[in-house]
């Protein structure tokens, strides 16, 4: 495939049409890949794939103009692995801020991210115990509901096995301007499993995907048991982390504000069609999960989401509408939300334009605001003298910063 797959984002008894207008947000956004799977077992999520087969639309063959960002995040969930995946789950949200700031050519790449998880008992043994939690996806709310699902429970882990299927499955780029990286995080040796580690990471670079491997426990440790070999193989780096590292969550005097901010700018979407209703609701039920952690947490889940990387165009009208997605007047009533069924075409993208107006002043109010608080939580750390343990989110930002400034991506 030359370009991204996006999921079929109205039912068939929709009638979807494109506007004629040009514009560069338009051609910039409508060639994202969504390629969302769910969350309750490897049948239901090759369904899911299926149903979000590329449509065949005027969008399908228009070239992809903003590069992208591909990750996928390998998570090891057996019994020993609490504090790897809190740290994932915890630190998405400051991940997604670096990335958002990425450019190549003055052009915001498009971020996509997929998750498996493998090591488990509770997963299925003829499938080597893993299981794909989410595709890659833009819609990051997934994302974060993905690993918010993840529970620990004995395991085998086999390494070699995941990366294989992680590369065969995930409906990957082939543009020599993205980049391409999975991420593969666990504690036991990196050579078990029916699948040879050297097959699978050849079948990635083959792709120019490359693996970067994270051990958690002592680099020496994770170097004697193949995780470095298996990253110089790929070209990728190899990394260990302190995984019972706790996140310190600093709250700041910005964060209610925020907080009440994000509320007001959940209610700026609108959404539409098949999956409208379920996405919202997913949208909230990520602002609490992030919300029990702290106020901290969700302070910065909302500066992601007043970030560019933060696009729901596969549910939202307002995202859909700016993006070129849909013509308002041919998006079949049974697909609206009740204020807009009896609406005229005026009526309706007077509407959309009020809420895209009211967005953009929240998102606004929302970055300012957390540019103070990241002065304060820089001062917090400072005087906290903050451990020089590594941690997931720095794993990853350090390797694809790397790896990006080898496709000429620069990072602010």
């Amino acid at each position: 495939m030359n370009h991204a797959s996006r999921p079929n984002q109205i039912s068939s008894t929709l009638s979807v049409g494109y506007r004629g207008r040009p514009s560069y947000r338009k051609t910039l956004l409508a060639t994202a890949m969504l390629a969302c799977c769910g969350f309750s077992g490897w049948a239901w999520s090759t369904e899911i794939q299926s149903d979000n087969a590329q449509p065949v639309t005027q969008a399908a063959t228009k070239p992809a103009i903003a590069p992208r960002i591909q990750l996928a995040i390998l998570l090891d969930t057996s019994s020993s692995m609490d504090g790897l995946i809190n740290q994932t789950r915890n630190q998405l949200w400051k991940m997604v801020d670096e990335f958002s700031k990425a450019k190549k050519n003055g052009v915001t790449p498009i971020l996509e991210v997929a998750v498996y998880e493998y090591g488990n008992d509770g997963l299925s043994s003829q499938n080597g115990y893993i299981r794909q939690v989410t595709g890659l996806t833009r819609e990051l709310d997934r994302v974060s509901e993905a690993l918010f699902s993840l529970t620990t429970n004995g395991g085998d882990e086999f390494c070699g096995y995941v990366i294989n299927a992680s590369v065969k499955e995930l409906q990957w780029s082939q543009s020599s301007n993205d980049i391409r990286a999975i991420f593969i995080a666990g504690n036991e040796p990196f050579t078990q499993g029916p699948v040879s580690f050297r097959e699978a990471i050849a079948q990635a670079k083959q792709k120019d995907i490359t693996v970067n491997t994270i051990f958690a426990g002592a680099y020496n440790e994770g170097g004697e048991s193949g995780w470095r070999q298996g990253a110089q193989l790929a070209g990728g780096n190899y990394m260990s982390i302190d995984q019972d590292q706790k996140i310190a969550q600093i709250e700041a005097p910005q964060d209610k504000e925020i907080a009440a901010l994000n509320a007001k700018l959940n209610e700026t979407y609108v959404p539409y069609g098949a999956g409208g209703a379920a996405a919202s609701k997913r949208q909230y039920e990520q602002d609490a999960n992030s919300q029990n952690v702290s106020l901290g947490l969700l302070a910065q889940r909302a500066k992601s989401k007043a970030s560019v990387a933060y696009d729901n165009s596969s549910w939202d009208l307002v995202d859909a509408y700016e993006a070129g997605d849909v013509a308002l007047e041919e998006v079949a009533p049974e697909a609206l939300p009740e204020p807009m069924v009896s609406m005229s075409k005026k009526e309706k993208e007077e509407y959309i334009e009020t809420k895209k107006t009211e967005r953009k002043a929240l998102q606004d109010k929302i970055k300012a605001l957390s540019d103070e608080r990241e002065v304060y939580i820089a001062e917090e750390n400072r005087k906290a003298a903050k451990s020089d343990a590594n941690t997931v989110d720095e794993a990853l930002i350090s390797a694809i910063r790397k790896q990006g400034e080898q496709k000429a991506f620069e990072f602010k």
